[in-house]
């Protein structure tokens, strides 16, 4: 199940490698201890980025959209990692209302919505799906291309008005897998007496990618003096600007001025580590959002003012519309993985706070320099065969593919740590942690 895997590594990534196997006791006790302190998200994934130089988690998702692309051989373990979620929220749950994006039209998304349904099913719930759109005012059955069917329903408010669920169905936890891109509708306001997972200032009507790495910063610097490595292999600088208008050129100073710092540092680290063929650049994107949108390539800061009207265009709205005020700058992480000649990423999913499996994000027409979650990209999975989290202690690094993996699944906790941080410190009622 390990795909065949092209990586172009160098010395420093294999040294971190050396270094998380040789300090693995002492790496899974400080996660232990960690996260009897926090609360893992739900779910999430992570899109990583392996340079050869670095490994760096660059998008933390807290509403994953893609368990389809999950090996078959992981769903023991995710069914596993979802008991032991829901038991934090609702032990005896019988009940289990899952809402879906609202304008999703890919059958891979609903064929996301039906593996999670099963891993759910698997833990002894009843599992139904509300949807948040208008349209739905009746059960709406929908066909999947494997041939399954799925049955959306309107979502019902209890005549108190204190709890969500169907028609005929009382949930215990409300599990949303839509990132509430387009604003929180009333309907999910102020429910009470039940778990509502992710919670609401976890969409990206009011999440923030910024801080979401200002909390990875304390994380990466804590388990960089853990096992003794420079925390800027595990992190991506990152800067923010507030109030960029793309259309009028409005914030174009801030965002110019931010770049010229961050490939400053880049390339400070770059002579540090005597990296004199790697040329430093950056990506600039919505501060709030996914699926990819509005994200740019830059290599220097005088490209800003040479945006064409199509490109600002694009990075002036992200999705169902949504306009674009607020821009996280981030060192650009090349990936220099690929398969089949073709670019790749991995991705990791977890759900609380385990490592469920993942897959390589794969682009065909993508440099190593640019984002791949775009139209054309596909997915090869990643079984973290051979049980990712025993990782063989004895084999070189770089040559065993459950060491490489334990690597990833080791970094995509830290971001996942980080989301457990943010979620804690944006939380508009804190009194619950």
């Amino acid at each position: 199940m390990v795909p065949h895997l092209v990586t172009a590594l160098t010395g420093p990534l294999l040294d971190l490698e050396e270094k998380i196997l040789a300090a693995t006791p002492a790496i899974e006790r400080w996660f232990r201890l960690e996260w009897q302190e926090h609360t893992p998200p739900f779910y999430c994934s992570v899109d990583l980025r392996n340079a050869g130089y670095k490994l760096a988690p660059v998008d933390t998702n807290l509403f994953p959209g893609g368990f389809n692309h999950l090996a078959t051989e992981m769903l023991p373990l995710s069914v596993q990692a979802a008991m032991a979620a829901i038991d934090k929220y609702c032990p005896d749950a019988r009940n289990l209302l899952l809402i879906p994006e609202v304008t999703a039209r890919s059958p891979h998304y609903w064929q996301n919505v039906a593996r999670l349904m099963q891993i759910f099913r698997q833990t002894g719930l009843h599992v139904r799906l509300g949807s948040l759109s208008p349209e739905i005012t009746q059960p709406t059955p929908l066909a999947l291309p494997d041939g399954n069917m799925l049955v959306v329903e309107p979502l019902v408010r209890s005549p108190n008005g204190r709890r969500l669920g169907l028609k005929d169905f009382d949930p215990c936890t409300i599990l949303l897998n839509n990132d509430l891109s387009a604003g929180i509708p009333d309907i999910l306001q102020n429910i009470h007496e039940q778990s509502l997972l992710p919670p609401l200032h976890a969409g990206w009507a009011l999440r923030r990618k910024s801080n979401h790495f200002d909390a990875y910063d304390e994380v990466a610097k804590k388990f960089g003096k853990l096992i003794g490595v420079d925390p800027w292999m595990l992190n991506p600088f990152h800067a923010r600007c507030g109030q960029v208008n793309f259309q009028t050129g409005e914030g174009e100073d801030c965002l110019i001025a931010n770049i010229d710092t961050l490939l400053a540092k880049i390339k400070k680290k770059y002579k540090e580590y005597g990296m004199k063929e790697q040329k430093p650049f950056v990506i600039i994107k919505p501060d709030a959002g996914t699926y990819g949108a509005g994200i740019l390539t830059i290599k220097d800061s005088a490209e800003i003012k040479q945006l064409t009207p199509q490109q600002r265009e694009r990075l002036s709205v992200v999705k169902d519309g949504k306009a674009v005020t607020d821009i996280i700058i981030q060192e650009g992480v090349p990936t220099f993985e690929s398969i089949k000649d073709a670019v790749a990423e991995p991705v990791v999913y977890m759900i609380d706070r385990y490592v469920v499996g993942g897959f390589y994000r794969v682009h065909g027409d993508k440099g190593v320099d640019q984002n791949l979650n775009a139209p054309g990209s596909h997915y090869v999975p990643l079984a973290f065969a051979q049980q990712h989290a025993v990782p063989d202690l004895k084999a070189k690094p770089g040559t065993a593919a459950p060491n490489r993996f334990y690597v990833y699944g080791v970094v995509a906790r830290l971001a996942l740590l980080a989301a457990s941080l943010e979620m804690e410190r944006t939380d508009p009622n804190p009194e619950v942690y």
